[in-house]
């Protein structure tokens, strides 16, 4: 039987429904584009910064979507994975992002640990690994990768920075020639802490600064008591810790209850950058200690950075503030946005426009591109990513840290001084806990 005119129509009807129900489903899918976030939310890396890093990456996804996401079409969908301060399920997660969430790019990562296998493993993948907080030089040094990018700042910039504030402070603070100075490196026995350690022991000799303790140990020892005695025993004038936040808490404690003098402790970022964590456990005990970070973006004079800058920070930290209910926003926020910022904004744009594609591929040749000026990003320093066949290939060469100084209940940055916003105080002044 011939088919009737209207059930041809309907039929033809039906299946322009269905063509053009599939074209917009495509053009939706065409127009997103699925990133994956790896941070630890439990765990003891958790409260170490890796929440608020993975806090600041959201709010940078946020801000993008807001204004039509890459480009002002291709709206980003984020994939929330949790490693849980566990190199085994950072690499679980990594590798469900990548084979079973078909994810291309991933972002994150705030324990080194994590970092140097993820980097491996996504590298061998040919996949993007996008580190915004994980701070090894060992990443990269000698790597040669072509995948992994880490526009944040690398471990060995920690030992320099250390070794300069003491070599331009020692005399005119301490009464000291620097070769005087007798420093006490002490660390978690991971990537991070010995990176750290290493690099602050490599810059301290090149300095002539005495080192008269270098001591690793477990992030999760339950008991330091043997090392503030050996500090002790080497009579330290100044200590550098790296490490995470419940060791940190449990070695405060302990060199607190033993009678633990020093004229500075210098912390290495992580715990020492949750600076609300630790007031609330040691209050005013901590007014003074020194940080070495990257700068919260809130500290610098907006004047000194690109036009727009000082808005973009006002804005990452009001909507930080209403999420968390927290004061101090604390530097893991700047380097979650910050990182972020730079892929969302600096790369995968021009990914799509001049490569033609968010593929690898065409990331890792617009990463290969930047070149962001001193000033250009939240943090103050530029872009510029060590290229293939260079010892820190994916590296940023323009990354900075600086030293912070907690000063009651606010920070100011005491180093580089040319950008300072208060002189330091040093030694730590009679009265305190800790002072000499």
């Amino acid at each position: 039987m011939p088919t009737s005119r209207r059930q041809l129509l309907k039929t033809s009807a039906a299946a322009a429904a269905a063509l053009s129900l599939d074209w917009t489903r495509a053009q939706a899918q065409a127009e997103t584009l699925r990133i994956g976030l790896i941070y630890d939310l439990a765990g003891p890396f958790a409260a170490g910064g890796s929440v608020a890093s993975s806090i600041g990456a959201q709010i940078a996804i946020d801000l993008v979507n807001e204004k039509g996401g890459i480009g002002g079409k291709t709206k980003i969908a984020p994939i929330a994975a949790d490693s849980q301060s566990k190199p085994d399920v950072a690499i679980n997660e990594a590798e469900r992002l990548i084979s079973q969430e078909k994810i291309d790019i991933l972002n994150g990562v705030y324990a080194s640990s994590h970092a140097v296998p993820l980097a491996a493993k996504v590298e061998q993948q040919k996949k993007i690994l996008w580190i915004t907080t994980a701070v090894s030089t060992a990443v990269f040094k000698d790597k040669n990768l072509q995948y992994v990018f880490r526009a944040q700042i690398h471990s060995d910039q920690y030992g320099q920075a250390f070794a300069s504030f003491i070599t331009e402070h020692a005399k005119a603070k301490l009464g000291m020639d620097p070769k005087e100075v007798k420093v006490a490196l002490i660390h978690e026995d991971g990537p991070y802490g010995v990176g750290v350690a290493s690099a602050d022991e490599a810059y301290a000799k090149q300095a002539g600064i005495q080192v008269v303790l270098r001591e690793g140990y477990s992030a999760s020892a339950p008991d330091l008591s043997v090392l503030v005695t050996k500090i002790k025993r080497a009579k330290a004038d100044v200590i550098s810790h790296a490490g995470y936040n419940p060791d940190i808490t449990l070695f405060l404690r302990q060199a607190r209850e033993s009678g633990l003098r020093f004229k500075m402790l210098f912390g290495a970022g992580a715990g020492y950058s949750q600076l609300d964590k630790l007031r609330a456990t040691f209050g005013a005990d901590i007014d003074n200690f020194c940080n070495i970070d990257p700068v919260p973006a809130q500290l610098l004079d907006p004047a000194k950075l690109a036009p727009g800058m000082g808005d973009l920070i006002k804005t990452m930290v009001s909507r930080y503030q209403a999420k968390t209910g927290v004061t101090d926003v604390p530097p893991h926020c700047s380097m979650g946005f910050n990182q972020t910022w730079v892929l969302l904004n600096n790369v995968l744009p021009v990914a799509k426009e001049k490569y033609g594609s968010f593929e690898p591929e065409a990331i890792r040749k617009a990463a290969l591109d930047v070149d962001i000026p001193a000033g250009g990003t939240i943090q103050g320093y530029g872009v510029k990513f060590f290229p293939p066949g260079t010892p820190l290939s994916g590296q940023n060469e323009r990354s900075t840290p600086v030293v912070m100084q907690n000063a009651g209940e606010h920070i100011s940055v005491v180093w580089p001084t040319n950008i300072r916003t208060q002189d330091p105080v040093f030694p730590l002044p009679k009265g305190s806990t800790y002072g000499a």
